[in-house]
């Protein structure tokens, strides 16, 4: 991996966003984990919004991992949204375990 698979920025009302890159393969599934780990055990957002814009295709390891931090988040008061998703890519997400009102 020669570049960052994502960018994080913070609006004004404390939202931290996680904007993925178009193209998230296995092999950047570990920047992704540390990303949302380290965003929602540590920094505690009151939301977490993952930015999917552009996004094409995920594989399995990366829908796991959204899925994960979905779930990792309610455990630490920290709503978990994501945002942008294509129609195909909100199916897999709802298969891999996030719940839909989640996705917008």
């Amino acid at each position: 991996m020669t570049a960052s698979t994502l960018d994080v920025t913070t609006p004004s009302d404390g939202t931290l966003v996680i904007h993925l890159r178009p193209l998230v393969a296995a092999e950047d599934a570990a920047e992704l984990r540390r990303a949302l780990i380290h965003a929602i055990r540590h920094v505690r957002p009151p939301h977490l919004v993952l930015d999917l814009a552009g996004v094409r295709e995920l594989d399995p390891i990366n829908l796991g991992t959204l899925a994960a931090a979905c779930h990792l988040g309610d455990d630490h008061h920290v709503t978990v949204h994501v945002d942008h998703t294509s129609a195909g890519i909100a199916l897999l997400l709802t298969a891999a375990g996030v719940p839909a009102h989640r996705i917008r």
